[in-house]
């Protein structure tokens, strides 16, 4: 299952429903040169060049509950819809 956000195809999908974690990364590597939590909570990892390689999202089902979306800072805000996080969280 691939999860597309602003243009980054994440391509590894995990979702941790007891602790309600969505964790997606993008590319072979695990290895973050860098990372950050979000104004929203959120982590994000960089690898060498700067680009994101991960999104770890808190309390993705609740949110996506409550707002019927999920919004990330990358570095700029981005809004992403329940339908287009469904399929990860099942």
């Amino acid at each position: 299952m691939n999860i597309r956000i602003d243009g980054l195809v994440f391509d590894r999908v995990n979702y941790d429903a007891d602790g309600d974690v969505l964790y997606l990364t993008r590319g072979a590597s695990n290895e973050a040169a860098d990372a950050a939590l979000t104004p929203e909570g959120h982590g994000v990892r960089y690898g060498d060049d700067g680009q994101v390689i991960g999104v770890t999202i808190i309390n993705a089902r609740r949110l996506l509950d409550r707002d019927g979306h999920v919004t990330i800072t990358l570095p700029h805000e981005v809004r992403v819809d329940a339908r287009d996080l469904a399929g990860a969280l099942t």
